[in-house]
């Protein structure tokens, strides 16, 4: 039998390795549009801070990775269509046929509608080709902009201050992670960040970027206006779905799964940032990614097993202010208990018989993660 996989992230190639420990013989192809490479994804939030250069970022070079899994690695090479009835997915270098297919496709990042001489300058980091460009363009620049205040956003502003680099951070919220964090939490965040020397700009958007000599001159709704060498979006991911809406399959905001991972065509599954698991959860981080692998490989092996998602609370790399978050889902009802000083947040949310449903550690607080952890629900 023939698994291939579309993608070559954490989410494409932990499943290369989970599949080949479940069944050694099973036939493997990884497509992907680069070079296949394995790093970590996160890690291109913090790796200024270690001087990290994308080539050092790179874990496993793909052609090796292959080899010790025996699997069948198309590199550099674009799928146009996947055709579900045929079971033949179309490329550049020419079709590919499967019994099985998993769509590890990764997710683009949200593009704010700029008007400006600069806005077409605006870069975001994905990858590690964005990366590499990202550190070719600071190169002895001392101040950036970072376009919203949310995990990826704080991460990189703390990750250029270690890098010497003084930023600005805008977003439209009023506190730096409204999604993840209570106010209590997201004020500590922010004023632990402001005294490293991170500047705030919330409240607002950014309507306007020009080129101003060998920089940016950005106007938010205010009016207000900022100077900057580069300016770095930050604003979020979608997951990509194009790929999988043409092939007739069902999508949401990302690739509807149900409990083992499939899509509306049952031999056809989808893994990492473009899946949305049982129709209600995206979760673009890695522990999600890990289990969700480990659990595919077996049903893809003729073991079927349900993927579980324990509770996976997220450690946040703002090392100035050390952060773990777990927040409640939408369906819980409750209420924040908060207990805050100078040496951090510890916030619990509590349904109203008590019972752990959500928290967020700041600061010395985060001490307590591996005690709360076991008392959160699972996520499915």
């Amino acid at each position: 039998m023939n698994t291939t996989i579309i993608g070559s992230g954490v989410a494409a190639w932990t499943l290369v390795r989970e599949l080949r420990k479940a069944s050694p013989d099973m036939e493997i192809r990884v497509i992907t549009a680069d070079s296949g490479d394995f790093y970590s994804k996160p890690m291109l939030s913090n790796a200024l801070a270690s001087n990290k250069t994308a080539e050092s970022l790179v874990m496993t070079p793909a052609a090796k990775l292959a080899e010790q899994q025996k699997t069948e690695l198309v590199a550099n090479t674009t799928v146009s269509a996947v055709d579900i009835h045929s079971k033949t997915v179309q490329t550049t270098a020419g079709n590919f046929t499967f019994d099985k297919l998993v769509l590890g496709l990764g997710a683009d990042t949200i593009k704010l509608p700029l008007e400006g001489s600069g806005a077409g300058d605006v870069i975001s980091v994905n990858d590690l080709t964005d990366y590499a460009a990202f550190r070719k363009l600071l190169d002895g620049k001392t101040e950036v902009a970072v376009l919203g205040a949310g995990l990826i956003g704080c991460e990189f502003a703390n990750d250029l201050l270690k890098a010497n680099v003084h930023t600005t951070v805008f977003d439209l919220a009023d506190r730096p992670l409204p999604r993840l964090l209570p106010p209590e939490g997201s004020a500590f965040l922010l004023n632990k960040l402001q005294a490293q020397g991170v500047s705030w700009k919330l409240g607002r958007s950014v309507n306007r970027i020009e080129k101003a000599g060998d920089g940016y001159t950005i106007t938010d709704s205010t009016g207000e206006t900022t100077t900057a060498q580069l300016v770095l979006s930050a604003v979020g991911l979608t997951p990509r779905t194009g790929l999988a809406k043409a092939a007739g399959l069902t999508v949401s905001r990302g690739v509807v799964v149900n409990a083992l991972g499939q899509t509306s065509h049952p031999d056809v599954f989808a893994l990492g940032d473009c899946a949305e698991y049982l129709g209600k959860f995206v979760l673009p981080y890695i522990m999600p990614v890990m289990q969700a692998a480990r659990a595919m490989a077996q049903t893809l092996a003729g073991n079927s097993t349900e993927i579980k998602f324990p509770a996976m609370p997220v450690v946040i790399k703002t090392p100035d202010c050390p952060t773990v978050v777990n927040p409640p889902l939408p369906e819980h009802v409750g209420a924040w208990e908060i207990t805050a000083d100078d040496t951090g947040v510890k916030a619990l949310f509590k349904g109203s018989d008590g019972a752990l449903l959500g928290m967020a550690l700041l600061g010395d607080a985060t001490k307590e993660r591996q005690a709360l952890a076991p008392q959160l629900p699972a996520l499915i």
